[in-house]
């Protein structure tokens, strides 16, 4: 014999009933019994019906019309006319009494939970009623057996405990008797007392009943029915990427469900799996997914020591702690018995290994109610200071690793709490069974989504991962980073297994988000159309809100507001990549708190692009250093867009025509001065000076200008412009001397024994610099291994396109 079971979104329309019997009809040959939830959302509204009456508000009557009218409809949906007479009469009389018992609650102004259990078998008989009878009409012999003749309880209002010996007694009495029926329909959820009084099983009960009835008769099989396809690795509500589970044991099955996995109730495999009895969760609306097998004898796969992750939100932890509890026994024993005195659900214990403190988690809703009995039970203790007072920390949840093969793989707990880690979740308590079955730790309730993706990636990353960006500049380098990133969606999805979203892009006048991620080949029109006024607080404090893992802030402005936020991306887990130079160029303490926020929240800080663009300058210079090569001089032309002002400056030109060409093709900063002046090159000399181990400060530099001072002083570009003008000569001279030694102009940096300085001079035919071309920059690495011939790193070291790109690349290491 089988046990299936349909829950409340199975049976919520006409339609949904009609499926159940066609799925009847394709069954083997043999015997089933049939347990049902109430029509779907009916036992929410039944509980409304109660609390509204004891309240004396007439409202209870408008919801007993709705519930009525939907099972009438129902009815005419299911039934030909010729049937419906005796169908709409039982209703109708359930009907009434359901309206009798609430309009005597309103006129006591009281629900007791006895009147409110009474109030929701409503629901369930009524639907087993009506499948049943639809199954008659259909043509298969059925018929509808109310389960509070079957299955006693306690007289626990609102979660009955099963009395087994009695239920089982009379469960297989029923079924032993019952010769001719094929289909036997059972209200779930519902049970009574010895004296015949209806109770409940707890919501989601009717698992439970299905369960009880399974293993009262030993049935070779329990089906439940439901909307999913199965249980799932995670909720797929809050994980994406989440997918069904083939098989699982029971008692992992267990762990899942007591944390909050919905799909099963948790008291449902205790008895199936006292039987052995395989139990297999299915999806009503699409019966040919395989669904979830639980049963003894799953097969284990070695290299997967998780099956699952859970949570449960809304948790308070209770710490009782003191000097006074060391080396006396009973505290333990006292404080749990002074909660199941309250009946409050104890979800998560942890115990110092010193005997000074025990911690508990428990719902939200019991905290005050703790709180009361346990002060009242240790009272004593506490007024004598042997004990603190009871401390309450709130807004937590719980999030549970579980899987059987734990204990057989090491390394379980490490990749958890490190993934954790990375993502900047701060672990408040930790649980471990002896079993290694499952891991738990509470957290803050703000991390809960956060946290279950991100330990789904680390223990079932089924590729593509996904990565988070915050954008701020969508200037000439950020439009070309959105372009690139753009076109190669696919190839990143594909090729490297990552789906890169834009969660938030800004500029100096606006900000747009996007939870799912902002359409890239509309970015532009969304950003202008629908984004709000920006505020560098107000950005921050949205990505924060976010709360996403693998976040990543990306900055593509030259704004020193925007430098100074870093920090706070940083000690938040959110890793920064930018092109702007002037964090790692401010004051050096400021460098190295950026830095060692990095290492300590274990968030990538990258900014290969401060020097060089898209070139590997700092990454090659790191690899040196990090292989134990020691750096003796570093030679460079690192200013792109000097190197092409130079290059183009000829005789029929003038150095502000030049100079006005390159920042009009991008080369320069926004602000031409910065690269004219030096202080660009200055900047980038000092950060390849500070990664080399100095702390050197910009003051230090010495910088050789070659501009007269009153371009150096111009405050604006426009007066700089003037100015240019003005010193044409000046410039043509510089020009001409170079042109008569036959060398050529360039402007170079250099860091040797602690002492960094930058300006322009005059490279003769056999200088590396020499044959420098366009915005092309060179850096020579001369190291105890490089020390007769320099490394050589060449290219482009300007343009939008290629600082774009070199960004784009920060990002896909920041992956890594």
């Amino acid at each position: 014999m089988q046990v299936l079971k349909f829950g409340g979104s199975s049976v919520a329309h006409a339609d949904s009933i009609k499926r159940i019997c066609y799925l009847l009809e394709q069954k083997t040959e043999g015997k089933y019994a049939i347990v049902v939830s109430a029509l779907e959302n009916i036992t929410d509204q039944l509980i409304q019906c109660g609390k509204f009456a004891a309240k004396r508000q007439n409202i209870y009557k408008n919801i007993i019309e709705k519930i009525e009218i939907r099972h009438l409809n129902m009815i005419r949906e299911l039934f030909p006319i010729s049937y419906q007479s005796h169908v709409i009469s039982w209703i109708k009389k359930k009907i009434n009494n359901l309206e009798c018992l609430c309009d005597g609650i309103f006129q006591v102004e009281e629900l007791s939970k006895r009147s409110l259990d009474k109030i929701m078998s409503f629901g369930e008989l009524s639907s087993s009623f009506l499948i049943a009878e639809k199954l008659k009409q259909v043509g298969l012999y059925a018929i509808c057996k109310d389960s509070r003749d079957l299955i006693i309880t306690d007289a626990k209002f609102g979660c009955a405990q099963v009395d087994f010996l009695t239920s089982n007694h009379h469960i297989v009495k029923f079924f032993n008797e019952e010769k001719t029926a094929k289909y036997i329909v059972l209200p779930g959820f519902i049970g009574s007392t010895i004296k015949h009084e209806t109770t409940t099983l707890g919501r989601g009960g009717s698992d439970y009943t299905a369960s009880i009835v399974a293993a009262a008769i030993s049935a070779s099989f329990l089906e439940i029915w439901t909307d999913v396809n199965g249980m799932m690795t995670a909720n797929p509500k809050i994980v994406n990427q989440a997918f069904t589970i083939k098989e699982i044991s029971y008692e992992e099955a267990m762990e899942l469900s007591h944390f909050g996995a919905k799909v099963i109730y948790p008291p449902t495999i205790q008895p199936a799996m006292k039987k052995n009895i395989p139990i297999k969760i299915k999806n009503t609306f699409s019966p040919i997914d395989k669904g979830t097998l639980i049963y003894v004898n799953k097969n284990i796969n070695i290299n997967q020591p998780v099956i699952g992750i859970s949570g449960i939100q809304s948790v308070s932890l209770l710490t009782l702690e003191g000097s006074g509890m060391i080396g006396i026994p009973g505290y333990s024993k006292r404080l749990f018995e002074a909660l199941s005195r309250e009946q409050i659900n104890v979800i998560f214990i942890t115990q110092s290994s010193s005997e000074h403190s025990i911690t508990t988690g428990i719902h939200d809703l019991d905290v005050i109610k703790a709180k009361s009995v346990i002060d009242s039970e240790f009272a004593k203790e506490i007024h004598k200071k042997c004990i603190d007072p009871l401390r309450i920390e709130k807004d937590l949840c719980i999030i549970a690793v579980v899987g059987d093969n734990m204990k057989n793989l090491h390394g379980t707990s490490g990749k958890m709490f490190s993934s954790l880690g990375r993502n900047s979740i701060n672990v408040r308590a930790i649980a471990q069974g002896s079993t290694e079955k499952n891991i738990s730790v509470v957290i803050k309730k703000t991390d809960f989504k956060k946290a279950l993706n991100t330990l789904h990636e680390a223990f079932f990353e089924r590729p593509p991962k996904q990565i988070n960006l915050f954008i701020c500049g969508v200037g000439k380098v950020g439009s070309k980073l959105l372009e690139q990133l753009y076109k190669q969606t696919n190839y990143l999805i594909k090729k490297l297994k990552l789906q890169v979203r834009i969660i938030g892009l800004a500029n100096s006048q606006k900000m747009l988000f996007n939870e799912e991620g902002i359409n890239l080949s509309q970015w532009k029109n969304h950003f202008e159309n629908n984004g709000d006024t920006m505020n560098i607080c107000s950005f921050i404090k949205k990505v924060w809100q976010f709360n996403f893992r693998n976040s990543l802030f990306v900055d593509n402005t030259a704004s020193e507001d925007m430098a100074m936020t870093y920090e706070k991306f940083l000690q938040n887990g959110i890793g920064v990549i930018t092109c702007n130079k002037i964090a790692c160029s401010s004051n050096y303490e400021y460098y190295k708190k950026l830095k060692n926020l990095a290492r300590h929240f274990q968030a990538p800080f990258l900014f290969e692009t401060n020097v060089g663009a898209s070139l590997p300058v700092i990454s090659t210079l790191n690899d040196l250093i990090n292989s134990g090569d020691k750096i003796n001089k570093i030679e460079s032309v690192l200013s792109g867009s000097l190197n092409f002002i130079f290059n183009h400056f000829v005789e029929n030109k003038t150095f502000l025509e030049v100079v006005k060409e390159a920042q009009f093709k991008g080369y320069t900063e926004p602000d031409p001065r910065i690269d004219l002046n030096g202080l660009d090159v200055m900047r980038k000399i000092l950060i390849l000076a500070r990664e080399c181990g100095s702390p050197l400060e910009l003051s230090d530099i010495i910088n050789n200008s070659f501009l007269p001072k009153s371009c150096l002083n111009a405050k604006s570009i426009n007066i700089l412009y003037q100015e240019l003008h003005k010193y044409r000569d000046y410039f043509i001279k510089i020009r001409i001397k170079a042109e008569k030694k036959e060398q050529k102009l360039r402007f170079i940096a250099r860091y040797e024994q602690g002492i960094a300085t930058v300006g322009l001079e005059y490279v003769p035919i056999n200088h590396p610099f020499y044959q420098l071309d366009g915005k092309d920059n060179m850096v020579l690495y001369y190291t105890s291994r490089y020390a007769k011939q320099p490394l050589i790193i060449k290219g482009a070291g300007a343009g939008a396109d290629v600082t774009a790109s070199g960004i784009f690349s920060d990002i896909i290491k920041a992956t890594k």
